[in-house]
């Protein structure tokens, strides 16, 4: 390293360092500002600061953060140290924070595996930069249409972002028809993960974000679906089908609120096909979609699938996706939702719950969510509204009038609906209902009521964890 690298990094480390210590004196969490402290210093920084560390790498629109926690808990449960930017800070100046706070001063990095979020559209300007071993790509679907557009134009974002570093492996989710067509396009080594059965959601392929065919625009044909788009698609005219899983579920044995227990093929080392009952401790189908995610890049990382297979068994929550806090001796547990397929899985979660409870539904429009809301007339709320255990509904946010008038399209009772003009007031109505409070926030809605229920509750913020 020349002498004028070694003084760029020098400042760059520093810099980065003391911008997230002033900030964490001043309770703010850090994960922006330092990075562009970082970058502006040295441009390429994190290329120094992740240098010779193995990395996975995780994108796509939902999942991301649920699945890095599951795999870093597997990390940690093999006794592994591990990197990894938990806030969710996933663009490049929150990625960059986080490498360059652990290096030393001059570059080094401290631990040698990582586990990263990335933003579907910053893949491009950081993958070149970390060199992962593994990219995972989670699923796509329609989500902040006015920053992203349609599927498609996240799906080249994602193409272009893997074809700048070849020597990575990718693992694709085989029965999202968008996520597999990435194979086809790149010349890296591709590992499979799919569900290889039914689901019983009969109105599974109500909501779809890739109808037609991707090769040849022909309307797609299912042997079966899980949920949304996903399953077992082919197209009758090009031939176009789903890939046979090189991980998949075989059998969804149990779906409960306390967890999740389904039968799991995969290869050993040898391989020899192994099939094996696994529990997962979160709820929901997006879940098993979530550990297979992990188990397939934990695996293809090189790490023994033991570890992971063991640690999915007591898995905690990740950051506002499932999370749950008591207060005043009320349950509430926060499900993040931003685009029509995750809330629609959250409502059915909801709705198989079969017990009295109190919905609550926050709603912003702000740059991080993406201004437009309109998303909210495909998700089906009904499925939450006409359910007898939903005692209450509360909405919040600044668009929760937009949220009122939705649920009144789904034949709410007016009197059933109760606005909310702030966090507090919101807590402190739904905790006199005396009945376990489920919301579903989107991005910046959950970012500011987690910060007033973990002050409450005694719960860390993100960056304290």
């Amino acid at each position: 390293m020349s002498r004028h690298n070694v003084i760029t990094t020098f400042l760059s480390v520093a810099a980065c360092k003391l911008c997230r210590t002033a900030l964490r004196v001043l309770k703010r969490g850090g994960t922006t500002l330092p990075g562009r402290a970082a970058l502006f210093f040295d441009k390429k920084i994190l290329e120094v600061v992740s240098s010779d560390m193995e990395i996975i790498v995780v994108t796509g629109t939902n999942g991301k953060t649920t699945t890095c926690g599951l795999l870093r808990q597997a990390l940690h449960s093999a006794g592994i140290d591990v990197l990894s930017n938990r806030s969710g800070a996933n663009l490049l100046t929150g990625i960059t924070a986080e490498f360059t706070c652990n290096a030393g001063p001059l570059g080094h990095a401290k631990k040698h595996y990582a586990i990263i979020e990335c933003d579907e559209g910053a893949l491009k300007r950081v993958v070149p930069l970390i060199h992962p071993k593994v990219i995972l790509v989670t699923n796509l679907f329609r989500d902040q249409l006015d920053r992203y557009g349609e599927v498609m134009h996240t799906l080249s974002a994602i193409r272009e972002g893997v074809s700048l570093v070849p020597e990575s492996i990718l693992c694709l989710n085989a029965d999202c028809s968008l996520t597999s067509s990435l194979a086809g396009d790149v010349p890296n080594k591709t590992v499979y993960y799919g569900i290889d059965t039914a689901t019983g959601d009969e109105s599974a392929d109500k909501l779809s974000d890739a109808k037609y065919c991707i090769k040849c625009g022909t309307e797609y044909k299912y042997n079966f679906h899980t949920y949304a788009h996903l399953g077992d698609f082919y197209c009758p005219e090009c031939g176009y089908k789903r890939v046979t899983p090189d991980i998949a579920v075989t059998a969804v044995k149990s779906l409960t609120a306390k967890g999740t227990s389904v039968s799991l093929r995969y290869k050993d080392n040898k391989g020899t096909d192994v099939e094996k009952d696994v529990r997962i401790g979160l709820p929901a189908l997006y879940n098993v979609y979530n550990a297979l995610a992990a188990i397939s890049a934990f695996k293809t990382a090189g790490f023994n699938i033991k570890y992971i297979l063991r640690s999915l068994t007591k898995v905690n929550s990740s950051f506002g996706r499932m999370e749950t806090f008591n207060y005043k001796n009320t349950d509430i547990q926060m499900i993040l939702v931003k685009n029509p397929a995750g809330c629609n899985q959250a409502l059915s979660y909801l709705a198989s719950l079969n017990q009295d409870y109190v919905a609550v539904f926050c709603l912003n429009d702000k740059t991080a969510d993406g201004h437009d809301i309109s998303w909210i007339w495909d998700a089906d709320y009904e499925k939450v509204c006409h359910d007898e255990n939903c005692k209450k509904i509360y909405v919040t946010g600044t668009r929760g009038e937009d949220m009122q008038l939705r649920l009144k399209y789904a034949d709410v009772p007016e009197e059933r609906i109760v606005l909310k003009p702030d966090d507090n007031s919101l807590i402190d109505a739904f905790t006199e209902t005396g009945l376990p409070v489920f919301v579903l926030p989107n991005y910046t809605s959950m970012l500011s009521l987690r910060h007033v229920l973990g002050e409450l509750s005694g719960k860390s913020e993100f960056w304290k964890g």
